[in-house]
């Protein structure tokens, strides 16, 4: 293990560690993470967390974190605004999914479930069963409706910024879908991206998220995103 390696190991634990709910932060985190400004919270977390996962699957793919042109704040930014979309995908499908459950197939108290706390509190009051189920839904109709989608225009913006050189100026000019689609691997993105890692990691990953008490889910989606470096470096060497 190299220096940098190292320096980028502790970092990363260490802005990790600032983003978690523990009580002798909690001072600092309702300053600069106010639940009022949820939107600030989630951007940030996935601007600066998601965007490490990117250089540590450039570290994977070709042994350095960063290179000029690779375009680290684009992509920080790019990152952040995702997370706001990812934020919103949340409160969509953690309510519409369990009403789906209750009304289509019949599951009582499915949104009853997802009100509990956490698993263990929902466990506690003999609805454990409906909130693994409640969360199993949440988590496959998220990653079969909106997933597709947020992956498509990610991948998008990562051709822009490259094809700008990984420039600020350059990533604030008009993005040319029209240009950037035929450009796209859809072997790669339909064949690996969507086939594998969408029922095989990420349905499981967000059934999980939807386990965990609320005031988890969002830092631990944006930690999610570090694997989410490490599967596009994977994607990024496939032929």
């Amino acid at each position: 293990m190299k220096k940098n390696d190292t320096i980028f190991i502790l970092l990363t634990l260490i802005i990790v560690l600032s983003f978690m709910p523990f009580q002798f932060l909690s001072t600092y985190q309702k300053i600069i993470f106010n639940p009022e400004y949820w939107y600030i919270s989630s951007f940030v977390k996935f601007a600066i967390l998601a965007t490490l996962g990117e250089s540590l699957g450039l570290r994977i793919s070709k042994g350095i974190y960063n290179y000029n042109g690779f375009g680290l704040m684009p992509r920080a930014i790019v990152w952040g605004f995702l997370g706001l979309g990812i934020s919103i995908a949340f409160a969509i499908f953690s309510v519409g999914s369990p009403a789906m459950l209750e009304k289509l197939f019949g599951l009582a108290n499915a949104t009853e479930s997802m009100k509990a706390n956490s698993f263990i509190d929902a466990y506690n009051i003999g609805l454990g069963g409906t909130r693994l189920l409640s969360a199993f839904a949440i988590s496959t109709f998220m990653n079969l409706i909106f997933a597709p989608v947020f992956m498509t225009f990610h991948k998008i913006t990562d051709i822009h910024i490259v094809d700008n050189k990984g420039t600020l100026s350059g990533f604030f000019t008009p993005i040319k879908f029209y240009e950037i689609f035929p450009k796209l691997n859809w072997s790669v993105q339909w064949n690996f991206v969507y086939k594998k890692t969408i029922p095989f990691f990420w349905i499981p990953a967000h059934t999980i998220t939807f386990l965990l008490p609320s005031e988890y889910r969002i830092i631990f989606a944006a930690i999610l995103g570090i694997v989410l470096g490490i599967i596009l470096s994977i994607a990024a060497n496939k032929k």
